[in-house]
């Protein structure tokens, strides 16, 4: 008989990004309809939940205007429908998906139904809320009451080692990746043609958020000396955020606009197909004023479909992308840097060969989807 989890996560698809894909690929493989999800209600979620594993349950989650703290009504939403459904069902445990809000009201929840309570670490929102004071207290408060925090990479440990947590509750389990989804032999053709590219030219591929951490914008500026040394090179960028004007702008600077394709959002069906696509996945992030990554799902995508990475080393991309062994990572923050490893792996084929094969091995060994469902169960 299948464990029956209650799971609260404000992120969950159809919502954008990693931590959603997580959540739904996790429990989806856990649980049953005894495994109920109480997340937010965002556009097209009727349609997502209608046939999902699990019992979905959608609240309006927003902030106040008026109250202070103006996310008083997303606690006290997420507090009172899990206190009712803890009341209906017997669940064998309540999973947070991050620490605030869902860790806080967890703890609570934990407390009036006599469960044990389990928190998502995810790296990037420690580092950017403990610069508040309140947030930090509060993020404390929560760990240090979880039965098991589950932190996505060593980064993660560190942080949360660093805010008291001890560490026999803190177990690494890393994402994951879709198998049947991702992987290489994908027809690729079409896209590259859409772009104008020839057989022998090489396409960079990034996917993620347009945001300044991401290195993007190094990738960029790196163009014109990679273009200079004869490397026959074009960069797709998948995403939206608030740099796409930055990077455009950038990219007219550089004298480099017709060979950089802000593609947006793409079809999930073309996503896999675009790392397939490409001869280099490159995100080589950096930290700004706290903000980083906490580990790098989308390095694991590419390595899935064959497509080897350059990462930045900043936050917890070391245990997404191993050095020298399924990718290569510099300084996001040093434009030469990036520029030297993006001409080293862009003209040694034989090197780029190498690291996809043991990435792509190491996706398909030891971050399925199914994998961690199992590591996750163990807990």
């Amino acid at each position: 008989m299948k464990r029956r989890y209650l799971v609260i996560s404000e992120l969950f698809l159809p919502t954008k990004g990693g931590t959603a894909v997580w959540f739904d690929e996790v429990y989806r493989r856990l649980g049953d309809r005894g495994t109920h999800i109480l997340t937010a209600r965002v556009p097209g979620s009727e349609a997502h939940d209608r046939d999902h594993a699990n019992q979905v349950h959608r609240l309006r989650l927003y902030q106040s205007r008026w109250l202070r703290p103006s996310s008083l009504p997303i606690y006290s939403k997420l507090l009172f429908k899990g206190l009712w459904l803890g009341l209906r069902h017997r669940f064998d445990a309540i999973h947070a998906g991050r620490v605030l809000p869902e860790g806080w009201v967890g703890v609570h929840l934990a407390r009036l139904l006599h469960l044990p309570l389990v928190i998502y670490a995810h790296g990037e929102e420690i580092t950017t809320w403990r610069r508040s004071p309140r947030r930090l207290k509060a993020m404390a408060y929560a760990y240090r009451r979880a039965d098991r925090v589950i932190a996505n990479s060593d980064f993660t440990r560190a942080r949360l080692l660093e805010l008291g947590v001890e560490p026999t509750r803190i177990h690494i389990i890393h994402p994951g990746v879709d198998l049947e989804r991702f992987h290489p032999g994908h027809e690729t053709a079409d896209l590259r043609q859409g772009l104008g590219l020839g057989t022998e030219q090489k396409l960079i591929l990034s996917v993620g958020r347009l945001s300044r951490r991401k290195g993007f914008d190094q990738v960029i500026r790196a163009l014109p000396v990679l273009l200079r040394d004869g490397l026959d090179v074009h960069y797709a960028i998948i995403g939206i955020g608030e740099d796409h004007d930055y990077l455009r702008t950038l990219a007219l600077e550089q004298g480099v606009s017709e060979r950089v394709h802000l593609l947006g959002h793409v079809e999930p069906g073309d996503l896999p197909r675009w790392y397939c696509a490409a001869a280099l996945f490159a995100m080589p992030n950096r930290e700004i004023d706290g903000d980083t990554e906490g580990f790098g799902m989308v390095f694991v995508e590419a390595a899935a479909c064959g497509t080897p990475s350059l990462a930045g080393q900043a936050g917890g991309t070391g245990a997404a992308v191993l050095d020298g062994e399924t990718g290569l990572r510099v300084d996001g923050g040093d434009s030469e840097a990036v520029t030297r490893a993006l001409a080293r792996l862009l003209g040694d084929e034989d090197l780029r060969q190498c690291l996809a094969e043991a990435g792509r091995i190491r996706a398909e060994r030891e971050l399925a989807w199914e994998r961690v469902a199992e590591r996750t169960a163990a807990l």
